[in-house]
């Protein structure tokens, strides 16, 4: 069995290990009208974002957001009990909060 390594461009569709999933393209980004219910005037930036996506948002680690949000130092929201979701609007003034405490040396 021969392998080749392929490395692709964005959007490029590749075949890869004999020919297995040859033709896939990537997945497509998603539907708003799906992603949002339909809702007018929800845009996709203001779709909650996971502890992940709000981990690389604030460039922090996930466990770092794991602790905030147990301490209660970061604004979010619990979905179904024990889902954590951030909305970006609040996340953007304690990013600039939290930038500016490092920058003042005040960060633990």
């Amino acid at each position: 069995m021969s392998t080749t390594l392929t490395i692709a461009k964005p959007g490029e569709v590749t075949p890869s290990i004999q020919g297995l999933n040859a033709g896939v393209k990537p997945p497509r980004a998603r539907n708003l009208n799906v992603v949002t219910g339909g809702l007018p005037g929800v845009s996709f930036s203001e779709l909650p974002m996971t502890v992940k996506e709000a981990a690389c948002f604030l460039g922090v680690s996930s466990q770092t957001v794991y602790l905030w949000v147990e301490r209660r130092q970061i604004p979010h929201l619990r979905v179904m009990g024990r889902n954590i979701r951030f909305l970006k609007s609040d996340l953007e003034p304690f990013r600039a909060s939290f930038k500016r405490e490092v920058e003042d040396g005040k960060a633990d």
